[in-house]
């Protein structure tokens, strides 16, 4: 039966252990599922049973007669960010990893920045999303000052209260950053993270938006939208990929609208690709260090996964798998650079096969592509 629907679904940061060159990114030992299964706690029945406890290397209580496909993926591009993990799963592998800033950003960048925003730079060093609102915010309300920070990741956030610097407002601001952040200083994303509250109880807000590069080559995105497939994006994927080879875009607030948006989608008659970015577990539990808060959450993303897989109709395929690691049990608080589950499923989809460790998050648009009836060429093997 040919297939008319693809549900792409991207676990953010969900890795499954260290790669083999994890050391020379600080990441040896990384294991962000198996943080989340030493607590004792992890409940992933609908996930057992598509078989990702039969992959490789993943510790867990494999099942005989596994729903799905499953593969174990090894990145390809040099580094262990958002935009180039999603980049890989999408086709395009990037050679070198993009530029981070661990003492912050030059002074003649910010000195420009400031000039065409008319507004003063506070911090400029790597900084959580959390303390650094703790720590400037109350500065920030006095002066009006942006609150610029980084991570280990290749960002240049922007914090600042709603009630001082408007959201349309913070926007251009980071529209401004995304032109002067180019050529050497091209960092994958600017972020801008609004936040609400008084002092000593800041909190951020769901209007997060990231100005991402736009991808340097054709993607699986661009493909299938050439040939006029619907190409639907839920939660930060437009974002990720500025736009490009996107016909919809679905914003979501959190890892359960995410969910929510696309059983909604399941519902409805398109033709093409569904991909679904749940970022909470990385932007909410990963980067806090919180093992309990995403062990929930992939167990209630495992609830939501019951309920798509209900609705799923004969010539739907369903694809599950992660853009990078972030274990929340480490002194880190960055992104690990580990191997990443795939999980395929479908009427037509076999049943059991263990591909076992493939090179490249690629073979995903590869096989995507394939799937369709298009050529999978420069992206990858297809699985199938």
């Amino acid at each position: 039966m040919p297939v008319k629907r693809i549900f792409l679904i991207v676990l953010d940061s969900v890795g499954i252990g260290a790669m083999p060159d994890a050391a020379a990114y600080g990441d040896e030992g990384s294991n962000t599922l198996g943080a989340c299964y030493s607590t004792g706690k992890l409940s992933l029945p609908h996930l057992q049973r598509l078989g990702l406890y039969n992959i490789e290397g993943v510790t867990g209580e494999p099942v005989k007669h596994p729903l799905g496909s499953f593969a174990r993926l090894e990145e390809l591009s040099k580094g262990k960010d958002t935009t180039i993990g999603h980049w890989e799963i999408a086709g395009i592998v990037s050679p070198k990893p993009m530029p981070t800033y661990p003492d912050g950003f030059p002074d003649e960048l910010l000195k420009e920045f400031s000039k065409r925003t008319g507004r003063g730079i506070l911090c400029n060093l790597p900084y959580s999303g959390t303390k650094v609102i703790e720590d400037y915010g109350e500065e920030h309300m006095k002066t009006g000052d942006l609150i610029v920070y980084t991570s280990a990741d290749s960002v240049f956030q922007i914090a600042a209260h709603e009630e001082i610097v408007p959201i349309e407002e913070l926007y251009e601001d980071c529209r401004i950053a995304r032109e002067l952040l180019c050529g050497e200083h091209g960092v994958g994303r600017v972020i801008a993270r609004p936040f609400v509250g008084a002092s000593g109880n800041f909190s951020r807000t769901s209007n997060r938006h990231d100005f991402s590069l736009q991808p340097p080559a054709e993607t699986m995105l661009d493909r299938l939208q050439a040939d006029g497939l619907d190409t639907i994006g839920v939660g930060k994927i437009y974002d990720i990929f500025a736009g490009k080879g996107i016909s919809q875009t679905y914003r979501t607030k959190n890892n359960t609208h995410g969910m929510e948006v696309t059983l909604e989608l399941a519902d409805q008659d398109f033709h093409g690709l569904c991909f679904v970015n749940l970022v909470d577990f990385d932007m909410v539990y990963g980067h806090r260090n919180n093992v309990a808060g995403y062990t929930n959450a992939l167990n209630e993303f495992d609830v939501q996964l019951g309920d798509l897989l209900q609705k799923l109709r004969p010539e739907d395929v369903l694809m599950i798998t992660a853009d990078h690691g972030c274990d929340p049990v480490t002194p880190s608080t960055d992104h690990s650079r580990e191997y990443t589950p795939f999980i395929m499923y479908g009427a037509d989809i076999p049943k059991g096969e263990d591909f076992r460790t493939r090179k490249g998050f690629g073979d995903i648009a590869a096989t995507v592509c394939s799937l369709f009836g298009l050529s999978s060429a420069g992206f990858g093997d297809p699985l199938l």
